[in-house]
């Protein structure tokens, strides 16, 4: 299996995709409840869904880039504020924090091979 698809709630559609977009994705699906992005590397989509009511999405999403700092700074240029600046975590990734214009909240980060083989890593099946 291969986890390629997660769909955030957003308040606001056309706000939303006009900031997925100032980020970088690619958006290849457009509908008055409905979009969906393609990350410009990879194969990874991800979408976004109209919700009408109140809601709150604890969930976190993260984007890797193997350049964090200079990504933060031309997203920054762009006009893109952050909650924080790229940080070095004990968990050994480096991870800058913003929050999309409905409150999710997003991570770009860098974790490079420490995303899947950190030095704690385990491996349990069955």
């Amino acid at each position: 299996m291969n986890l390629n698809q997660i769909t955030l709630p957003v308040k606001d559609m056309d706000e939303a995709t006009a900031f997925y977009r100032l980020l970088g994705f690619v958006q290849i699906v457009d509908t008055p409840h409905y979009a969906r992005f393609e990350c410009p590397d990879g194969e990874a989509s991800f979408s976004l869904a109209l919700e009408e009511g109140e809601y709150h999405n604890g969930a976190v999403i993260y984007f890797e880039d193997d350049d964090l700092d200079a990504r933060v700074q031309e997203l920054e240029a762009r006009g893109i504020a952050f909650d924080q600046a790229p940080t070095a975590q004990p968990y050994l990734w480096r991870e800058a924090v913003l929050h999309d214009p409905s409150g999710n909240r997003i991570k770009l980060y860098h974790a490079g091979s420490n995303r899947l083989h950190p030095p704690w890593r385990v491996e349990r099946r069955g």
